[in-house]
């Protein structure tokens, strides 16, 4: 008995697991799931953020608790703290030396606009880490607790694998006009252009 080969019509093509997603998404996956922070800390908030890292709330179950001591081997900033005019050029230094792409959390009312610091006539005080490297999650509070700090790494988390969240360099410029004082440092792109507008 002859048996005929089947009617291509009627049977559908295989599927093949990679038919299933994207490249990309795979590559946002993996990257949102071991973000790398970078061991830095200006003030009160960096407490909280060293809380994170304990134990009882163990950040490791979804891989950001990699803390890394040099940017080159980070992808995630997390500015917790006050942001003075004389740490801006440092920051901005170790934005530019962290490993694309790079991600920023702005975690605390001085990190986000300056804080309690923030009044006219005031000179010291960056009024919002923002002006000057570009932030994809702003985290209030004052200080926020360590569990507002992971429920901010998760929106960042969900950001990354939706290919929402930019994380590449972008030039950024102080635009502090809110004490009508002229600004210390002017279109900072560069790490070389904004030391030499701080000169």
């Amino acid at each position: 008995m002859e048996v005929s080969p089947p009617d291509p019509g009627t049977q559908s093509p295989p599927v093949l697991p990679l038919e299933l997603f994207r490249l990309e998404e795979a590559v946002d996956f993996c990257r949102s799931s071991s973000l790398w922070p970078l061991t830095f800390g200006l003030a009160c908030c960096a407490i909280e953020m060293i809380g994170l890292g304990a134990s009882r709330f163990d950040i490791e179950r979804y891989g950001y608790g990699v803390f890394r001591a040099s940017p080159r081997q980070a992808d995630l900033m997390i500015v917790a703290g006050t942001v003075s005019r004389k740490m801006a050029p440092c920051i901005k230094t170790l934005y530019d030396q962290m490993a694309a792409p790079k991600y920023v959390v702005a975690y605390g009312g001085c990190a986000i606009a300056g804080g309690p610091f923030k009044f006219p006539g005031q000179y010291g005080i960056l009024e919002g880490i923002d002006k000057i490297i570009p932030v994809n999650v702003y985290i209030p509070g004052c200080p926020p607790r360590p569990e507002a700090l992971l429920a901010g790494l998760l929106k960042l988390r969900d950001l990354i694998r939706q290919g929402k969240a930019d994380g590449r360099m972008s030039p950024a410029a102080i635009k502090d006009f809110s004490n009508r004082q002229n600004p210390v440092y002017k279109d900072a792109i560069s790490r070389d252009a904004f030391r030499n507008a701080a000169a």
